[in-house]
């Protein structure tokens, strides 16, 4: 029986379209194609291990851009994926140079071609001229997509710490080790009184500068290869963690997660700020505030160090609500508010909408399901609710799994 050939698309828009939805149907081998040709442009052996594991989830987004440029044209193709410009960040940090990294785009970028020449002409649906039009729209966007990495790149590797300040993070960190060491080098006063600021980004430099400058504080800070900054206000008097937070809060770049620890004075105060504030990060990254105080969550912060009381308070209390109660559903809503309104079961009614016998009830069912008073373990109830936010801020898990995945410092 004679098979039907497919009738050739009537418009380029259409041809566009098939053409599109034909590569999709070849996605896996052509990541596997590009994935193997990326990693051949140079030794990979000893790549920084974020910058490899960044490698396949950037090779799909290019391939979805490449995809979405054949489908919509020039005009309509979105803006540069972020997850690229991300890994060009990246690359700058690990030490790939911006000659290897777009050898990498050309690699993939000629093989993609490949791919899509064979599709317009085996399935017949653009030749000629204009199969010539869709080439140059692919190179006018690849060119848009080079720039923008580049650019991402260089800025990324003029902000890369130079080799005088790495000599400086290492003699910090050794004295953060507790080495006896000379410190006149470093500009700072470690008798005074110090106060730790642990920043995600290290555009938090000049925010800190400000802020010790209005409350006339010399500052120490250094920018550790991850792109993490540490910092330290140091003064004659004890700096209060809650006017720094709420001065330095308004002055942070958006998007910046950071911690502030609490006041200490000498080497031994110097060295508990910093690892208060290094413990309290994690709570930042994860959470819904950009700048926290480990006074204010530290024993969140303890317990996200410690996997064991982590997962033993999921299992003890959250879980067994969730199951009783359908999720976190009317259970979960009724804990959150009686802890909320400090175990008053008439302002948690009214916060809800409910009656007071209500919440009576449903307490009483969270009691009957955790096997336990609540009044006798309120501290335990009140860190899991906590936790379980920080696990739905972050769309999973991941917050019941950090234990120690905080930067040692």
């Amino acid at each position: 029986m004679k098979v039907r050939a497919q009738p050739r698309p009537q418009t380029l828009e259409q041809a566009r379209v098939e053409l599109s939805r034909r590569l999709e149907a070849r996605r896996e081998e052509i990541e596997a194609a590009v994935m193997t040709r990326v990693y051949s442009v140079s030794d990979t052996t000893d790549l920084d291990p974020s910058y490899a594991e960044g490698l396949k989830a950037a090779v799909t987004a290019a391939v979805d851009y490449g995809f979405a440029a054949v489908e919509l044209g020039e005009e309509r193709t979105p803006p540069t994926p972020p997850i690229l410009l991300a890994q060009a960040r990246l690359a700058a940090r690990a030490g790939v140079s911006l000659d290897t990294v777009l050898r990498r785009y050309f690699a993939g970028h000629a093989l993609l071609g490949d791919f899509l020449v064979e599709e317009a002409e085996g399935g017949r649906l653009l030749r000629g001229a204009a199969l010539q039009r869709l080439l140059r729209t692919q190179a006018t966007l690849f060119d848009r997509l080079l720039a923008a990495v580049s650019e991402e790149h260089i800025r990324e590797s003029r902000q890369r710490p130079t080799s005088s300040e790495r000599r400086r993070a290492e003699r910090i960190e050794r004295l953060l080790a507790g080495e006896m060491i000379d410190t006149s080098g470093l500009g700072y006063e470690f008798e005074a009184s110090h106060l730790a600021i642990v920043a995600r980004d290290a555009r938090a430099r000049e925010a800190i500068r400000k802020v010790a400058s209005a409350f006339d504080r010399r500052v120490l800070s250094v920018r550790r290869e991850d792109g993490t900054l540490w910092a330290w206000l140091g003064g004659g008097h004890e700096l209060d963690p809650g006017e720094l937070k709420h001065r330095l809060s308004a002055q942070l770049p958006h998007g910046t997660a950071a911690a502030v620890g609490e006041p200490g004075a000498g080497l031994p105060g110097w060295r508990l700020s910093h690892h208060q504030a290094n413990a309290a990060l994690p709570i930042s990254v994860r959470g819904s505030e950009a700048l926290v105080r480990y006074s204010e969550v530290a024993l969140l912060a303890s317990i996200l160090q410690d996997d064991l009381l982590a997962t033993s308070l999921r299992r003890l209390y959250l879980k067994p609500i969730e199951a009783e109660g359908g999720g976190k559903g009317t259970l979960f809503e009724t804990l959150r508010a009686y802890i909320a309104a400090e175990r008053n079961t008439s302002s948690a009614a009214a916060a809800l909408g409910v009656n007071r016998n209500t919440v009576t009830s449903r307490l009483r069912t969270i009691e009957t399901t955790i096997g336990r008073p609540l009044a006798s373990c309120g501290p335990e109830l009140d860190v899991t609710l906590r936790l379980a936010e920080l696990s739905d801020t972050c769309g999973s898990s991941g917050a019941w799994q950090v234990a120690g995945s905080s930067s040692s410092g």
